[in-house]
């Protein structure tokens, strides 16, 4: 990186730079070397390498500054091919030092293979520098780092930057949406050329974002007559706790030679700065002293120097005071823990307790990375982190800056610039968000499903729900769904089974959308055949076998909880009447048995045996043992009479031994099951008789009992004379929750259904009236104001059941 050296020099002395009997063609190049003026000194030493003639040593030593001023330019590209020739000349004996540079130049155009090779090579020969072993731990690690990056994001923010370097920001107010920064660009106040850089002088700027997040064009920080920015060097700015006064760095160039960079501090006047003062850091003069880093009581300062007393190239040092009068005292070096052998530089304080800084001497992916190390209660920094990418990259990475609160700043970094100029990267930890959403679909007509009611259930058991839309699409924001959980998703629509599913974001640490799509079955009207169940000839024990078949009815079972089904089993025709229905009586109860075992509450479980009495009426085609039944057959005994052969006609018996379930209530209430509930078998002997318990009136004689309305469980007054009618509250009730709806009711919809109420004396129709066992189908009924009965049916809907006699003894309506 070349500007970051900008504000900051050192003076490098190079050994072996000595005078030759004949005429010394690279003097003025070591002259502008030894001044930092790397890019005068690059073409000097040109023209003196073309006019050597003869001396291989001499030609090989400019060869070496040549690399070395390529390398503190950011040319890395010509830097790597003029150290790959020192090397194969073996100018590693006398220099083993170009061995370490050359692996970093490798490691930092991503040559990771060869760069770790060089690092070896290195360390067998200067065994005592742990540069080199650092340098093979990083090119080992570095494929990790890159595959697995921390969660950060990282943005160019390409309002701020220009063609030159931008680098070093600084928050320049406590609303944390203005910056100032050091730039190169164009308009800076020097007009001389900085030959290290071949840029221009660099200066502090000054930009602000709007409302709308839109950094403003940067400018020159106002500053007065005798201000911050001159013709020399400044940058590296700090801003205190109340932004009311600036640290920043300044390095004077004189008359084209080296002078020692030095802290300076102003203190704002309105919208201007004023002139600043020297911040006096020891007595060393020609040290090179910059990069301040201040604590929030400014009573402790952290910097970077190469004085003497450290540990490589520049350190990071830190002074005391007693009160922000006085002067800092002896000033202190972090030791080998944070410094090391390389350059530790731009240290930024957080919290008064973090320390933030780059270093190219600790194991890291590029040049300059961004480390971070903590202090103890005993005052001792810890064994720096290096941040990782994407904050660390395979170029220079350094001056980063926090917002106090949240994991947000900037930093400078040249890894987009092919010409190795500084750019500001905006960073943050987005927050990790969740949403699920999905579409919600009829799976008999694959048509949209409207209104359905979606329940998201977490973990922790908390429930937020939504209806979907008119194209089926459901969804649950980032507020809704929240991290590390596990999530039950609950479908649930009026004449649908419910539908269950489940979705997890444990584990998860970047942002996930889950998208997960239903299809739901309509409840049908008519019994649903169960897989295959085969019982031993007279038999009725449920094989082990076969419980597994009845593991999809379970599943329907616990997702919809409100229904009750019916469990019918039956025969071939081969036995008598009476022996057929006591046998599927007992098988039908066999499959109630083991689904109460399984916790379905047996409340919710009928069992009817109808023995041969209701053949299989074939909805599709079925082949069965090779022979085709087609659509619409009816397997009755005349039928299988008919086939040709006995094989065929025991397929027909095997396909009217069944068991099928139908719902017939959809309003079931849950309630706690008891334990010890013995399951009993009641036997029909005569299935064509059915009868159905009541329960009577002592005072008024009136006989009550229940019946399923549309699946939903309402209880009715016999009348034998009575038309069926029913109160306003009940039919309300019903409107309500779906049982029956607006396309049900006779004659003009708007009056029927007016001032949101039903008309005295309106009629809808009852789609299915289920009674003893038995489903009639459209019914009319009344609605009357003045019925103090929740329901009256008489003999005209009962008739169609069956001939209906009473046994008060028993209390049983008895059909035939």
């Amino acid at each position: 990186m070349k500007n970051l050296l900008l504000i900051f020099t050192i003076v490098l002395m190079f050994s072996g730079i000595k005078s030759f009997s004949q005429k010394d063609y690279a003097a003025p190049a070591d002259a502008a070397f030894e001044n930092l003026r790397y890019t005068v000194a690059i073409e000097r030493y040109k023209k003196a390498y073309s006019k050597v003639k003869g001396n291989k040593i001499e030609k090989d030593r400019i060869s070496y500054q040549l690399a070395e001023c390529y390398r503190l330019t950011n040319n890395l590209r010509r830097a790597e091919s003029r150290y790959k020739r020192l090397i194969r000349n073996n100018y590693q004996d006398n220099k083993p030092l170009i061995l370490l540079h050359y692996a970093n130049i490798l490691k930092s155009n991503e040559k990771y293979d060869l760069a770790l090779e060089q690092y070896k090579a290195y360390s067998e020969l200067v065994s005592d520098d742990p540069r080199g072993q650092n340098g093979i731990t990083a090119c080992e690690t570095i494929s990790e780092w890159l595959e697995n990056p921390t969660k950060h994001e990282v943005e160019e923010v390409k309002k701020l930057n220009s063609r030159e370097s931008d680098f070093s920001p600084a928050w320049e107010s406590n609303n944390y949406n203005s910056l100032i920064f050091t730039s190169t660009r164009e308009g800076s106040t020097g007009k001389n050329t900085d030959e290290w850089t071949d840029q221009n002088f660099s200066d502090l700027f000054y930009s602000k974002q709007d409302r709308k997040g839109e950094w403003s064009i940067p400018v020159l920080l106002e500053t007065m007559k005798e201000g911050v920015n001159t013709e020399s060097n400044e940058g590296a700015p700090l801003l205190n706790s109340k932004f009311n006064a600036m640290y920043f760095t300044r390095c004077p160039d004189k008359d084209k030679t080296v002078a020692g960079c030095q802290i300076y501090k102003s203190k704002r006047s309105g919208r201007n700065w004023g002139e600043p003062n020297i911040i006096m850091l020891g007595q060393d003069t020609n040290a090179t002293i910059g990069h301040p880093a201040i604590s929030k009581n400014e009573l402790i300062i952290y910097f970077s120097s190469d004085r003497k007393g450290g540990f490589g190239g520049k350190d990071i040092w830190v002074a005391f005071r007693e009160t922000k009068d006085e002067k800092f005292g002896r000033l202190q070096n972090l030791g080998p823990v944070v410094n090391s052998p390389g350059d530790e530089m731009f240290p930024h304080l957080r919290s008064d307790t973090v320390l933030y800084f780059s270093s190219n001497g600790h194991p890291g992916i590029g040049g300059l990375d961004i480390f971070r190390t903590t202090i103890n209660e005993e005052g001792n920094w810890g064994k720096p982190e290096n941040l990782k990418y994407p904050l660390n990259s395979s170029g220079d990475d350094f001056g980063i800056i926090f917002h106090p609160e949240k994991e947000f700043g900037y930093f400078s970094s040249n890894r987009n610039s092919n010409r190795g100029y500084d750019d500001l990267f905006s960073f943050n930890i987005p927050p990790v968000e969740f949403t699920i959403s999905g579409v919600v679909k009829d799976d008999r007509t694959l048509q949209f499903i409207e209104n359905a009611v979606v329940e998201l259930i977490d973990s922790d058991g908390i429930s937020v729900s939504t209806k979907t839309t008119y194209e089926g699409k459901y969804y649950f924001g980032k507020n809704q769904v929240h991290e590390d959980k596990i999530f039950d998703i609950i479908i649930t629509k009026d004449d649908y089974f419910t539908v269950e599913g489940s979705e997890t974001n444990i584990g998860l640490e970047k942002s996930k959308d889950f998208t997960r799509d239903f299809m739901m079955q309509p409840i049908p009207d008519k019994p649903i055949v169960l897989p295959e169940i085969l019982y031993d000839f007279a038999k009725w024990d449920l094989k082990p076998q076969y419980q597994d078949s009845l593991q999809g009815l379970i599943e329907t079972l616990d997702a919809n909880k409100n229904i009750i089904i019916e469990l019918a089993a039956h025969t071939d025709v081969r036995d008598s009447y009476e022996r057929n229905d006591i046998l599927s009586q007992k098988r039908a109860q066999s499959v109630v048995d083991y689904l109460i075992i399984r916790g379905i509450d047996p409340k919710r479980l009928i069992a009817k045996g109808y023995g041969e009495r209701v053949p299989l009426f074939l909805l599709k085609d079925i082949t069965r043992d090779g022979f085709k039944f087609v659509k619409e057959t009816k397997l009755t005994e005349d039928y299988i009479a008919s086939l040709n052969s006995d094989e065929e006609k025991e397929a027909a018996h095997q396909l009217n031994r069944r068991t099928e379930f139908m719902v017939i209530s959809k309003d079931f209430v849950p309630k706690p099951q008891n334990k010890n509930f013995e399951p009993t078998v009641d036997i029909i002997v005569n299935p064509e008789k059915t009868t159905l318990k009541y329960t009577s009136n002592v005072k008024t004689g009136e006989m009550s009992a229940l019946c399923i309305i549309n699946g939903f469980t309402l209880g009715f007054v016999y009348d034998k004379n009575a038309r069926a009618m029913i109160s306003l509250e009940k039919a309300l009730e019903l409107l309500k929750n779906g049982a029956i709806s607006k396309s049900d009711f006779v004659g003009d919809i708007d009056k029927v259904l007016a001032e949101s109420t039903i008309a005295n004396n309106a009629v809808f129709t009852i789609k299915d009236l289920r009674i003893a066992g038995q489903t009639i189908h459209d019914i009319n009924i009344i609605v009357r104001h003045d019925l103090h009965q929740s329901l009256i049916l008489g003999n005209k809907v009962l008739s169609e059941i069956g001939e209906i006699s009473i046994d008060k003894k028993k209390k049983e309506m008895i059909f035939k």
